[in-house]
């Protein structure tokens, strides 16, 4: 443990020698949430600001470890190093006070951490761009820099205290509190949003969202969509992993909570063609010719894909069958 601190503080110590002017390159002002589910373990972390790929270097997650968000004249090693730290077996406040220490520039930075256990610490520096500030409540840090208002940060924390629904939900709105509430001085370019699971033993690489706006005038709009296309998804997978498993009903269950996620869009045009993959695979041809229909009336493109599925193992090498379905479903 004692390793991790020192190698962690000596090398954000080498990353920000030198005068501010030639240290801090990256003036990410911006409003985020790190947070854990009390219920579900689940952590992570969102964000909106007037910058350019914002979640490529302020939100970062592990799962069974923890969340950062690291802003304002940003150092982006606060995160990686944040996150070995906790991993090592630091608490967030330990942590983000370590990290802290070696930062001769610490005044400028933003920076939120929180731990698997819920454990939180946030730090807003004196050189901070006003408004700026940040909340700590249960579970959860709510942090803002070169805001509207200094409503900003209250306004989020209400709102995650107050929604229901997964967190990847709560986070969400409470990002959207934030707009509300005046949002950054700047106007809104990008956002991001990650969550993952609190179970340590799932690899590092792992999330359950990962999702970025990269370049929006609506970047907390597109974010939404985002979001509900990963929810469609996500679902898509369990029902092939309940396939996987024999349990056909459930993979039903799951495949149209799917496709009601995404209804009349492009994009569930895949959706419902995987599903009645799984169907006529399943010999159940006459349930899955009106989702064949769906997928087709997109892009014919999924005829020519049909064709090459039986050699793949994916449907029965049956000729006839294949070119009855494309007849029946044109």
């Amino acid at each position: 443990m004692i390793t991790a601190v020192l190698w962690a503080t000596a090398a954000l110590a080498v990353s920000v020698q030198g005068p501010v002017w030639e240290a801090v390159r990256r003036p990410v002002h911006t409003y985020s949430i790190v947070a854990v589910d009390t219920v579900t373990g689940e952590i992570g972390a969102a964000v909106q600001s007037h910058w350019f790929s914002v979640g490529s270097i302020v939100t970062w997650a592990e799962p069974g470890v923890g969340a950062v968000a690291t802003q304002s004249f940003v150092e982006p090693a606060y995160g990686p190093r944040g996150l070995a730290l906790m991993r090592s077996g630091l608490s967030a406040p330990a942590a983000l006070a370590a990290l802290l220490a070696a930062d001769p520039d610490s005044q400028v930075r933003q920076v939120a951490m929180i731990d698997a256990r819920g454990r939180v610490a946030a730090h807003t520096g004196s050189r901070n761009i006003p408004a700026a500030g940040h909340y700590i409540g249960r579970g959860y840090s709510v942090q803002a820099n070169l805001m509207r208002s200094a409503e900003v940060w209250p306004a989020m924390a209400r709102a995650f205290e107050q929604a229901g629904g997964d967190l990847a939900g709560r986070l969400l709105a409470a990002l959207e509190a934030g707009e509300r509430a005046g949002g950054d001085i700047r106007g809104r370019q990008s956002a991001a949003l990650v969550v993952v699971s609190g179970d340590r033993s799932r690899p590092g690489w792992e999330k359950i969202y990962d999702l970025r706006v990269e370049d929006s005038p609506e970047p907390l709009a597109e974010l939404r969509r985002l979001l509900r296309v990963a929810r469609a998804y996500r679902a898509a997978t369990e029902g092939d992993n309940y396939i996987t498993a024999g349990q056909v009903d459930s993979a039903m269950a799951a495949y149209s909570r799917a496709a009601a996620l995404l209804p009349d869009s492009a994009t569930n045009g895949e959706l419902v063609y995987w599903q009645a993959v799984t169907l006529a695979g399943l010999g159940r041809e006459e349930e899955a010719i009106p989702l064949f229909r769906r997928a087709f009336a997109q892009d014919t493109s999924w005829i020519e894909l049909l064709r090459r599925l039986p050699a793949a193992g994916l449907l029965p090498q049956d000729s006839v069958l294949i070119e009855r379905i494309i007849r029946r479903a044109r």
